[in-house]
């Protein structure tokens, strides 16, 4: 801890406090304004099929006189504080509330486009240059025998929205400032019954450490600390017998560790004595990289081979869609092939193709594969995947345009630990495990992998599984 955890808390509460502000500034605002652009355009868009429904229609049927109809929108303009038009689709403009009617006079809207909303019901606009500000306009169409006749626009002044949204964002301030002042509870119970009891307990365990068994101090908490403290002089007289643990899990360590240690050992004492110069540091240091990788991947790569036991395998079979698992299984790689420049295609059978099988193992069968693809891939070239029936089972390929294996190496690449020539300079971080895992999960399912490769043309594994007729069930 070394006395930074309190500042680290202190540091946590300000950026809290700091990037609420900033998010309250940044996207609460356009949050904000546009539920309430969408609303209120909701709310005019159906005045404007009403006033469509209910007016317009009437003046293109002689059914209603141009008088009437501007009387009622004009108590209607002042009810919504909107400014309405009738416009027909030529760019005429019938009838404006914000203008005394005068029928001599013909006002056309130049550029007029209906089309403007797109694929909404209402712009943010001048409107063709009509207004000297942005409004908020929602046109409707005037129907009548199945042609529009005209369109109904309403302006609302975007000063009125704006307003609003100015309104609720200070009050998203005042809430803020209101948690942030609460807060400050918590950051007092912290100090109180965590940051000093913590502190108390951070001592005692450096007394312990330097040999000072009989320190003894106290925490009056009933809690998990209070707990923690009881039971340190326990933990203390363990450490004894942690120690002898671990003595005991580095004597059970595989000899098939020692090759990378010795290597990582070799290039580092000859980094120390001079050996190797300075200038070539990063050299060397990029492969003692590579041999950690390659420690790692052993590692978990044993795990795995310790559990695939075809004796003793517990396969959880079940029915599943096989083309999915090859679709999320490609996309996985997605990132790795854009760094490659590679692509993959899926050459599928079906939209759905079921097969019987163990739905994970299988899925690692696919990521080793097309891992493997990748490895060996040359760049800008594609790895295809592709799926056929014969019979009652279902085969699928993994086919790459890479270095390929050669042909006295065919029979030994399911090997453990076995690595080609030609791999070996491609795939410096291998562990030689992957496809022997594969070989293991195909076999414990009782069928087949092959492989078919052609040096510097590229390799195609094919395995097989039962497939599954759903109609027959």
């Amino acid at each position: 801890m070394k006395k930074t955890l309190y500042l680290k808390f202190i540091f946590a509460y300000i950026v809290f406090g700091v990037l609420g502000f900033i998010i309250i500034s940044t996207f609460i605002p356009t949050m904000i304004e546009e539920k309430l652009l969408k609303d209120k355009a909701d709310a005019l868009y159906r005045e404007a099929l009403m006033i469509s429904d209910n007016y317009a229609t009437g003046l293109y049927t002689s059914e209603t006189s141009l008088e009437t109809v501007k009387t009622n929108l004009d108590s209607l303009s002042v009810y919504l504080n909107s400014e309405i038009r009738i416009i027909n689709p030529s760019g005429r403009l019938v009838m404006d509330t914000a203008t005394p009617l005068n029928v001599e006079k013909e006002e056309i809207i130049e550029n007029f486009d209906p089309t403007v909303t797109g694929s909404s019901y209402y712009v943010i606009s001048n409107f063709f240059g009509n207004f000297n500000s942005e409004v908020l306009t929602v046109l409707a169409p005037i129907t009548s025998d199945f042609k529009v006749k005209g369109y109904v626009a309403i302006h609302n002044d975007m000063t009125e929205i704006t307003e609003t949204c100015n309104e609720l964002l200070i009050i998203c301030y005042i809430t803020l400032v209101i948690l942030i002042m609460l807060s400050l509870i918590i950051l007092y119970f912290f100090t109180e019954f965590v940051y000093v009891p913590l502190k108390k307990i951070t001592y005692a365990t450096e007394q312990y450490a330097s040999g000072n068994m009989h320190y003894e101090f106290q925490v009056d908490n009933e809690d998990e600390i209070g707990y923690l403290a009881a039971c340190l002089n326990y933990m203390a007289s363990e450490i004894a017998r942690s120690e002898d643990d671990q003595k005991k899990f580095i004597a059970n360590v595989s000899h098939d560790f020692r090759s990378p240690l010795t290597s990582i050992r070799g290039y580092l004492e000859a980094m120390q004595d001079g050996t190797i110069p300075p200038e070539l540091y990063d050299k060397y240091l990029g492969i003692v990289l590579n041999e950690t990788d390659r420690l790692t991947k052993l590692t978990n790569s044993l795990l795995t081979l310790n559990n695939l036991n075809t004796r003793g395998m517990l396969l959880d079979i079940s029915d599943f869609d096989i083309n999915r698992i090859i679709r999320d299984t490609a996309a996985a790689f997605e990132g790795t092939c854009r760094k490659k420049s590679l692509s993959i295609e899926l050459i599928l059978t079906g939209d759905e193709m079921y097969v019987s099988a163990d739905i994970e193992k299988i899925k690692q069968v696919l990521y080793n594969l097309i891992d493997n693809a990748i490895k060996f891939s040359n760049a800008d070239s594609t790895i295809t995947i592709e799926t056929h029936e014969k019979k009652n089972k279902l085969f699928v390929s993994v086919k790459d345009e890479g270095i390929g294996i050669p042909k006295e190496d065919l029979k030994q690449i399911w090997d453990r630990f076995y690595k080609s020539d030609a791999s070996r300079g491609k795939d410096k971080k291998g562990t030689g495990l992957g496809l022997s895992i594969v070989k293991e999960i195909i076999k414990a399912h009782h069928e087949n992998i092959n492989v078919i490769s052609t040096p510097n043309e590229g390799s195609e594994f094919i395995f097989s599984l039962p497939k599954i007729d759903l109609e027959e069930d």
